[in-house]
């Protein structure tokens, strides 16, 4: 976590406090080539729990919130690889409510503890491991967009980055899901979820073709430190002027009431609940990263008499689960922005990027 204070805390005092006290027994892990071990699989459940079942499910059954994939769904996890699970976690998928969980990307995570929490996603296979083909595949891409666009697209988006599902044509997703891997989830789907089995349905070139069309869209990944959001910077804007006009006990507000409210110079705080990895990469203008999964950590340091927005991208459940924890300490005046932030970015209201508010 960082340590939520008026004055400035490296990173590495920060270590040396959690490793000390106990606070972040992930952080405290010293780096080392994962194993699968019982040991690292109980760390991971912990981790799991805390920051990846408000989405993915307790038990990795999906779909908790913003349609986040089932982790414990048979033909994923026999033909996703360790690397696959770890990366995945590790750098997530920019641009989308997936968030990347290691240190080097923002996340409160290292190698070990991403491990653990790949290890955990593991325990849940119960079909013997596929072994999938490393070879290309080849394809028509102009013909795969057709058979996209009648069969794919109503699930994934027409391009494949607006749909309600997995985000096909994310970077980071094409950058370590193997053409294998994209074939074998075409042919047989994902049993107990929407996404159904294509063999017999589409013809072994069909599939070849979309299978070409997905990797077209392939783009270079990003790498690199992102640097981490340091201690909290001025909580409320405007914070000589009036309350806004919101009603205590709403637990959401609309984005362009809220957007009205500052205009007119209200007080307020917004408050960004999801990882540190996202908030650096795009975050309302002003707010300070809150992480959802930290949230107690920051009761002290927030103000209880000027209202505070908080928002994520779900757009519910990271931010629903930031303002329980404030309500729980006694925060009255707080709400949620109702639609995400991904809604606040298409109205066009401000955002910045970086680790400042």
């Amino acid at each position: 976590m960082r340590w939520p204070s008026s004055s400035s805390v490296t990173f590495a005092t920060l270590t040396t406090f959690a490793c000390l006290t106990g606070v972040v027994v992930a952080a405290c892990s010293s780096s080392s080539e994962a194993t699968n071990d019982a040991a690292s699989a109980e760390l991971g459940a912990a981790n799991y729990d805390k920051t990846c079942a408000l989405c993915h499910g307790k038990n990795g059954e999906g779909y908790a919130a913003d349609n986040a994939t089932a982790l414990n769904n048979p033909t994923f996890l026999a033909t996703a690889s360790d690397v696959f699970l770890r990366r995945s976690i590790a750098r997530g998928r920019p641009g989308t409510t997936m968030s990347a969980w290691d240190r080097p990307h923002g996340g409160p995570y290292d190698d070990n503890a991403i491990a653990g929490i790949a290890s955990y996603i593991r325990s849940w296979q119960t079909a013997p491991s596929v072994t999938l083909p490393t070879s290309s595949i080849v394809g028509d891409a102009t013909h795969g967009a057709t058979v996209y666009a009648s069969t794919c697209a109503s699930c994934h988006g027409g391009t494949g980055t607006e749909g309600p599902n997995v985000r096909l044509a994310n970077a980071e997703f094409l950058a370590i899901a193997s053409d294998a891997f994209l074939e074998y989830a075409i042919v047989h789907g994902r049993p107990g979820t929407a996404m159904k089995a294509f063999e017999g349905q589409l013809s072994a070139q069909d599939i070849h073709d979309v299978v070409a069309l997905l990797r077209s869209w392939a783009k270079p990944v990003v790498n690199g430190d992102v640097p981490i959001p340091g201690s909290l910077g001025p909580i409320v804007l405007n914070a000589d002027g009036p309350d806004p006009n919101f009603v205590v006990g709403n637990r959401f507000t609309p984005a362009d009431t809220i957007k009205a409210e500052f205009d007119r110079g209200a007080a307020m705080g917004f408050l960004d609940a999801r990882a540190p990895s996202d908030y650096v990469t795009s975050h309302i203008a002003g707010a300070n990263d809150v992480p959802f999964y930290e949230a107690s950590d920051y009761v002290f340091a927030l103000p209880k008499d000027k209202w505070l927005v908080a928002y994520c991208g779900c757009p519910h459940a990271e931010s629903g689960q930031l303002l329980d924890t404030l309500v729980a300490n006694g925060f009255t005046k707080v709400t949620i922005l109702d639609e995400g932030f991904f809604t606040w970015v298409s109205r066009g209201y401000p955002v910045r990027s970086g680790p400042n508010p």
